[in-house]
């Protein structure tokens, strides 16, 4: 199963356990700027300076148990970066296999490997246009007079899209667009449009997304950044969730010093039904690495993205 398929069956509290803050750079040891970026190889000693105030840690703590000190493994730390390399954000993968459980139930499986295929969306719509025309006749409805006649196809063919994210990967959509550039800035793409669909009542929401990220010396083509939106978004979505799969995602294919996610969407489950609050909007954010270690570069994100 692609990286990206196993983002999306993931909850909240999965994706949390999935970043791997020790290998973050930490915002009190790299600090950003012209001359000691986050991503600056000058930031050896500091890497080293944390992994020793660890192992001080352990070392008092063992000995306040009265365990000796020799027999106590180290705590995990960052591992110091040596030569040309830089820091960056590193996803845990637990040990595990994302393929060797629970896939036997997967609608749009795409592993080869795998003796089950996923159908085709066109052999799809047969099904879904059948349901459509149930839910038609349930509404009291004549399905079959001149304006439904084509209702149910034309539903199916529109749900199929509103969802077509279920069948796009990450590696797909990024197709080699990821760049060697000796860059090492804030980029921030904001503004984005994103039209998703709450899976809690199958109506949908729309918004925008801003993405920032500070760069290790590899830049991610700008569309790019648009098209992650749109793998998640276009699937039944809970907004925090998609912000946070966002993030993710981004961290995954450039491994960034830093990534920084706020997207801003309007609910139509709350505006034409219940409580019916049509100015009310719901703000996310994902902040990882730097941006959520370094008040200063957060900062920095967030007023790009609330300026005019």
């Amino acid at each position: 199963m692609s990286f990206t398929r196993q983002l999306s069956e993931m909850s909240a509290s999965e994706l949390n356990d999935a970043i791997d803050d020790t290998n973050f750079p930490q915002a009190h040891i790299l600090s950003r700027g012209r001359n000691n970026s986050v991503c600056s190889t000058s930031s050896t000693s500091g890497t080293s300076s944390l992994a020793d105030r660890q192992q001080n840690q352990t070392e008092e703590a063992t000995a306040i148990a009265g365990t000796p000190v020799e027999e106590v493994a180290p705590a995990p730390a960052l591992v110091p970066v040596a030569g040309n390399q830089r820091p960056r954000l590193i996803l845990k993968t637990n040990g595990s296999s994302p393929d060797s459980d629970g896939h036997e139930k997967c609608t749009f499986h795409h592993d080869l490997e795998l003796d089950h295929k996923p159908p085709t969306r066109e052999a799809l719509l047969p099904d879904m246009a059948r349901s459509y025309r149930l839910l038609l006749g349930g509404l009291g409805e004549n399905p079959d007079r001149q304006g439904l006649i084509k209702t149910p196809e034309r539903a199916a063919k529109a749900m199929l899209y509103f969802t077509k994210g279920y069948d796009q990967s990450l590696e797909d959509v990024l197709n080699g667009a990821v760049f060697d550039e000796d860059h090492d800035e804030m980029v921030v793409v904001k503004d984005i449009e994103m039209f998703s669909m709450c899976e809690h009542h199958l109506v949908p929401f729309y918004g925008k997304v801003s993405i920032g990220y500070l760069p290790c010396n590899k830049i991610l083509g700008l569309s790019k950044l648009a098209r992650i939106v749109e793998i998640f978004s276009r699937r039944l979505q809970v907004q925090e969730r998609l912000t946070k799969q966002i993030a993710v995602a981004v961290t995954q294919a450039v491994q960034p010093a830093g990534v920084a996610v706020v997207v801003e969407g309007v609910h139509m489950c709350m505006v034409m039904r219940g409580v019916q609050k049509i100015n009310s909007k719901t703000v996310t954010s994902t902040m990882l690495g730097v941006f959520r270690d370094d008040p200063k570069t957060r900062e920095e994100f967030l007023n790009l993205v609330n300026s005019k």
